[in-house]
Formats: C-alpha cells, sequence, structure tokens
C-alpha cells in the first residue's frame, strides 16, 4: 500500500517558474485528479513525480523513500507513467507493446516468466483489448490505441499510477469505462494520479479533487466539497452553476446561460455528458 507526498515542490522550464511550493498527499487506493486551466502546471507536476522533470526544490516521497533518490529501476517498480502522446515503434503489436510494461521486473536473473504472461493478460482483459493483441498498433484507431498504452502501464503492476489525460482521445462509453476500471484498480490498493481536462469527469471519479491555477493547488479535497461556482471563476473565469446530480450527488458544472464559452474550456466536451 503506496503513499505520495509531494511537500513544496517547485519547479521551472528554464527561466519560467511553473510550480510554486506545491503540497500534495495521496493516501492508498485513492484516486486523485488533478484539474484547472491550461499552463497552470498540472502536467508538470505529474512529470516530476514520474522523474521526467526535477524540481527545483521540494522532495517527493513514495513510502518514506525520496524518489529522486532511488535507482530508475527501483522507481519503474514503484510508478507506472501513461504521458499525452505516447510513440512507439511502426509495426508494433498490441501484445508487443504491453509486454514492455514488464520490462522493469526483468534481469539477469530473472529473465520471462509464466507471471509476467499472467499481468500481461491481466493488463488485456482490464482494459478491454484482449481481441486486440494480436493486431498492429498502427491500424488501430486512436481510442483502441490509448486503451493498449493504458494496457502496458497496468502490465507494470506498479503501486502508483500516473496517467496524464488518458481519455483524450476515447468517445464517451470508453471515457467512463477507463475510469471506471481505474477506480476498480484503486479499490484494490493502488494510488492514482490522474490529469483530466473534463472537470465533470474530475468530479465523478476523483476521491480527492486538485485544482491548480498559476503553479499552485488552490482547492484540494472530496468534489462535492471543493467544486463550487466560486472554484469554478477562480480557474476559468466563467461563471457557472454547480447542480447535483440525481443519481449519486456529484456535482455538475453548467456554465450559465448566455455566458461566452471559451473553445479551450475543459466544459464543452463535458457538457455531452449532462
Amino acid at each position: 500500500m503506496t503513499r505520495l507526498l509531494v511537500e513544496q515542490v517547485s519547479a521551472r522550464h528554464r527561466r519560467h517558474a511553473v510550480l510554486h511550493g506545491v503540497d500534495l498527499t495521496v493516501a492508498p487506493g485513492q484516486v486523485a485528479v488533478i484539474v484547472g486551466p491550461n499552463g497552470c502546471g498540472k502536467s508538470t507536476l505529474l512529470r516530476c513525480i514520474a522523474r521526467l522533470h526535477r524540481p527545483e526544490h521540494g522532495t517527493i516521497r513514495i513510502d518514506g523513500d525520496d524518489l529522486w533518490k532511488l535507482s530508475p529501476r527501483e522507481a519503474a517498480r514503484r510508478l507506472a507513467l501513461l504521458p499525452q502522446s505516447p510513440q512507439a515503434p511502426e509495426g508494433m503489436t498490441v501484445s508487443g507493446l504491453v509486454r514492455h510494461g514488464r520490462h522493469p521486473h526483468q534481469g539477469l536473473f530473472r529473465q520471462w516468466s509464466a507471471e509476467d504472461e499472467r499481468a500481461v493478460q491481466r493488463a488485456l482483459d482490464a482494459t478491454g483489448t484482449l481481441d486486440l493483441a494480436t493486431r498492429q498498433l498502427d491500424e488501430l484507431s486512436g481510442g483502441q490505441r490509448q486503451r493498449c498504452w493504458l494496457a502496458m502501464a497496468l502490465a507494470q503492476e506498479t503501486p502508483l499510477l500516473l496517467l496524464d489525460e488518458p481519455t483524450s482521445m476515447l468517445d464517451l462509453g470508453h471515457q467512463v469505462e477507463v475510469l471506471s476500471r481505474i477506480r476498480h484498480l484503486a479499490a484494490g490498493g493502488r494510488s492514482v494520479v490522474i490529469v483530466l481536462h473534463d472537470l465533470i469527469a474530475a468530479a465523478r471519479y476523483a476521491d480527492q479533487l486538485v485544482a491548480m491555477r498559476d503553479g499552485r493547488i488552490v482547492a484540494a479535497g472530496r468534489p462535492r466539497e471543493v467544486v463550487t461556482p466560486a472554484l469554478v471563476r477562480q480557474l476559468y473565469d466563467i461563471d457557472a452553476d454547480v447542480l447535483t446530480a440525481p443519481g449519486d450527488g456529484t456535482p455538475v458544472v453548467v456554465p450559465m446561460a448566455g455566458h461566452p464559452l471559451p473553445v479551450s474550456s475543459p466544459l464543452v466536451p463535458a457538457l455531452a455528458t449532462v
């Protein structure tokens, strides 16, 4: 059971400060979803946790261990990342891609095993891609490829899973399916950190919703407690009503009638789910 602790993390892109003293705790079995406007630093925060962008200040700990002091192989056994735009060699099959997720578990005296094969099958089954296993990635739709990449991350079988916009290329049905599967994984004990643009989806599937603006966390907590008209205005500079879904009480954000909605707003695709 893994606990993630981010303490006073600041980061830069060259001379430009991107993160300013960010604190975040993700408990074992918790789904934390990071939201905020474009350029607010949410993907940079995820990259810092994934050891792809070294913080200028602060520490990131997994179960008390400083993440940036772990060996690359040990870190890869603790966390898996699905980036926004993953790339694979031309002609690679789905099963070949997913098998790459087992690389951190290989070594000089630990070659491919029956357990590795079972892990691949579990990942394919969890993402509904078993029937695609022999297909080549470049002949699949964008949504199918996204589910295959998620399968590779799941095959790594790490206690911490990091996902950057995992539903960006999926239709509504597959968005619900993938996010529901992620919640199921968390129920089994994995900690999950997701970056999403869709505020309504974030509110529905997050245990902890983390709202960022200008490199800082401006609100964090249960969606029902933190999603308010004031927060929507603070994040996206629009006026909105926050309604309650009749089924489960999830906050539903609806821009006020007559209010011009920016094309880049995360509420544009979300309106289809209301």
